[in-house]
């Protein structure tokens, strides 16, 4: 069960010298959600400067989110063994040292190696400033602040990603979206040591090599095989490499049991509070990323906006998620964190009814206006449900407990654009079976974006209505996805009502850790 402090008991309370550290915490999760979105609107720059192929500008842009998920689990356990701040700072050099490399870079094979040095440093940075901010505050209200601020922070650099990239742009070469990486970096290396407190597990034990190489493999493969069915649809080989996978995570998670000092206390997965909370940040990251996908899109291909200009739309959004997540610490003064959480679900749910209307003409105000109002329902699930599978775990286990909750996220968001993606490209196709022009090859009408292309290069009298009727497919799919998500949402709320009901209010126990 979840325990809290409560206003009479003794425990200490942060001060200036931990709030600040929070501002140096928060300032690298930023940076590791940037990373993964950085590159979007320097894709055509660094193709023309760098000329790669097919293959390697995928590579370019996946390498450094499977390196980062892979690892995450592994660099918790890490630093719970050599010492928190010891390995964020160690992470906080190489991520400065590979974001020059990769703005330097003069071939396509250099940058993929950088983008991968990227992730295996940015899987060391999420857990461990996570993990940080469970050891710095100990008051339980004063930890839900600090894990807000911690979630608005990594979920603002997802949306911050396009539009630093696109300002950058305007003005520099492609290579400065990773220069800016490099003095917030030197801030952490400086600040860092001053500010921030060292902890590591007092009997950590040895890292286990074989469970290392498990996890590693059990992510990489579920990810990459689940990636490869959002693009290529049904397959042998991405669903061997997700059977492949799931078997190893089974064998990772079996030999834990059996180990005196595990990378994971699978016996935290008994714990509601936290089992519960890990499927709720999943499910968040789950319909947040699939229906960002298909939004994303729709800005673009069916209002015809530039990159930039739809990443700016997409302001109001981050806007709803801060005010959702500032709610939180205010809410759970009166409120149980399960109904918290359900309450967050139910709103999003409602914002998400509100994107089923959509249409390819005049959806922009309806997509804005719910768009914001569901990410104000997911931003109070996401600060609680981290907070929650922090403050579960022991101190000891915190920066394995932070890495699954960042490993969840990743799982989520990978699952969201393969199912929900693949719900809108299923309704997509289905529409445009029968509006084939003749003469026109069947892949043209597989996608959105193939058939713009397409259309572009017919006459006004055939081209024309095709995209019209294309825009109006997509948006079919559009409104299917927001439906989808709707329904689990609602689901969600129900759920965690009544699953995490009986955990006590911040202020009904005494924090035993």
């Amino acid at each position: 069960m979840v325990t809290q402090s409560s206003p009479t008991d003794t425990t200490p309370t942060a001060g200036r010298r931990e709030w600040i550290g929070l501002a140096v915490l928060v300032l690298p999760c930023v940076l590791v959600s940037m990373d993964l979105s950085v590159l979007f609107l320097a894709l055509p720059f660094l193709s023309a400067d760098l000329r790669p192929s097919g293959t390697e500008l995928l590579w370019i842009m996946d390498i450094y989110g499977f390196l980062l998920a892979g690892l995450l689990i592994t660099m918790g356990s890490l630093g719970d063994r050599i010492g928190r701040r010891r390995l964020l700072l160690c992470g906080g050099f190489a991520f400065a040292a590979a974001s020059v490399l990769a703005a330097y870079s003069d071939s396509p094979t250099m940058l993929i190696a950088a983008r991968a040095l990227l992730g295996v440093a940015g899987a060391t940075l999420a857990p461990a400033t996570l993990s940080l901010i469970r050891n710095m505050f100990h008051d339980a209200k004063q930890r839900m602040v600090a894990v807000s601020v911690w979630t608005a922070g990594f979920s603002g650099g997802a949306l911050i990603g396009p539009i630093a990239g696109g300002i950058l742009l305007e003005h520099f070469w492609w290579g400065s979206v990773f220069l800016i990486n490099v003095p917030v970096m030197v801030l952490l290396l400086v600040l860092g040591p001053l500010l921030l407190p060292e902890f590591r597990d007092p009997r950590p034990g040895k890292l286990d090599l074989v469970s290392v190489v498990l996890s590693l493999g059990a992510v990489l493969l579920v990810i990459y095989g689940i990636k490869k069915l959002a693009a290529d649809g049904a397959h042998w080989l991405p669903v061997a490499t997700i059977v492949v996978g799931s078997v190893l995570g089974v064998v990772f998670v079996r030999r834990q049991g059996k180990l005196p000092t595990p990378m994971i206390d699978v016996r935290l997965f008994a714990e509601r509070p936290f089992s519960v909370a890990l499927l709720a940040g999943t499910l968040m990251m789950f319909v947040m990323t699939g229906f960002g996908w298909s939004s994303s899109q729709y800005l673009q291909l069916v209002l015809d906006m530039r990159p930039f200009t739809a990443a700016l739309w997409t302001l109001p959004m981050f806007g709803g998620m801060a005010v959702g997540i500032g709610s939180v610490a205010a809410l759970t003064r009166w409120l149980r964190p399960g109904h918290v959480v359900g309450v967050g679900f139910a709103v999003a749910a409602a914002g998400f009814a509100g994107l089923t209307q959509v249409d390819p003409v005049s959806g922009l105000p309806v997509l804005v206006a719910a768009g914001a109002v569901m990410a104000a329902g997911l931003g109070m699930v996401a600060a609680l449900a981290t907070d929650m599978v922090v403050a579960t775990a022991p101190p000891e286990r915190a920066g394995a407990a932070s890495a699954l909750s960042e490993t969840g996220s990743e799982f989520g968001g990978a699952l969201g654009i393969a199912l929900l993606g693949g719900a809108a490209a299923t309704v997509y196709r289905a529409r445009m079976a029968d509006a084939l022009p003749p003469g026109i090859p069947p892949e043209a009408g597989e996608t959105l974006g193939a058939t713009a292309e397409s259309a572009s290069g017919l006459p006004a009298r055939v081209g024309d209505p095709w995209l019209t009727a294309a825009q109006a497919a997509f948006t079919d799919g559009l409104q299917v996805t927001a439906l989808i998500a709707a329904c689990l949402t609602a689901l969600a709320a129900v759920a965690a009502t009544v699953l995490l009901g009986r955990v006590p209010k911040r202020d009904a126990t005494p924090d035993s850790h």
